[in-house]
């Protein structure tokens, strides 16, 4: 695949100063920019990668392919594919949400390209599966969600967004996540929802070996301390940073932290 392709299809960023690289990864219905907070301090000393997964922010909708976006595999194509395009190893990937997992398995596909992984309040299975694991849903409650994206597209995202920002977060973030759900194609929204989910990946877990850290808002109406400590008791090489923040986008709301936390595991390599 061309490698100027790739970069265009994916609206994929490159700057910064330093020799580490650092590639973030955005969640389900936002785009590249909600890293803004942190990337903007961080570029002094880092070299960074930012990017759009096919169907969101300003990639090349004309790439989408419901089927391959079907399942988080089709997103962690992405990543390895911009890994590949930009001819990068040693990469320290930090995904948020959804993305965790996506980048999870781009690491496991691609290990000499990633060697540390940061998890921002990750969850490899939203659903509940008692009387072991508490993922936060029942499948009812996930379903009537995604129904309502068909029946009401912008009633469903102004009710999630509020809910994934969390109590705390001022009205400029939940307008700006709403707004950026409002802007996804909703098939694409859609496709992505159901492979963000009703996807398992609790199996998969012990599969990455690499150095990770696992940063975990201590209250998270989508992924709770209980989901982030399955998490890291399931990577065979996890750490847990449990920050006294709320919400589920917490490289928003409270970037500081974030950004603090991020550099101490990245220099510790």
């Amino acid at each position: 695949m061309d490698d100027v392709f790739i970069r265009q299809r994916n609206n994929v960023k490159v700057f910064g100063n330093g020799e580490r690289v650092l590639m973030f990864a955005h969640g389900f219905g936002c785009d590249q920019t909600m890293w803004r907070f942190v990337t903007d301090t961080m570029q002094r000393d880092y070299r960074i990668v930012t990017f759009d997964y096919v169907g969101s922010g300003e990639s090349d909708l004309s790439a989408f392919n419901s089927t391959r976006y079907a399942t988080l595999e089709g997103y962690a194509d992405d990543i390895t594919d911009i890994l590949e395009a930009l001819n990068l190893t040693g990469v320290t990937l930090i995904g948020h949400s959804v993305s965790s997992v996506i980048g999870m398995l781009a690491a496991i596909k691609a290990p000499e390209r990633v060697s540390q992984l940061v998890m921002v309040c990750p969850s490899p299975y939203y659903l509940n599966d008692p009387p072991d694991y508490e993922g936060g849903f029942e499948r009812d409650d996930l379903e009537e969600l995604i129904d309502l994206m068909d029946k009401n597209y912008i009633g469903w995202a102004n009710y999630l967004a509020p809910l994934v920002m969390g109590g705390r977060a001022g009205p400029q973030f939940v307008h700006e996540l709403s707004g950026s759900f409002c802007s996804t194609d909703p098939l694409v929204a859609k496709t992505f929802a159901k492979a963000t989910f009703f996807s398992d990946y609790r199996s998969v877990l012990p599969n990455c070996t690499i150095p990770t850290l696992v940063l975990q808002s201590r209250i998270d109406s989508l992924a709770s301390v209980k989901v982030g400590q399955y998490v890291t008791d399931h990577l065979p090489n996890g750490q847990l940073k449990i920050l006294d923040t709320e919400g589920h986008c917490i490289h928003m709301t409270d970037h500081n932290q974030v950004e603090t936390e991020i550099r101490a595991f990245a220099s510790a390599r």
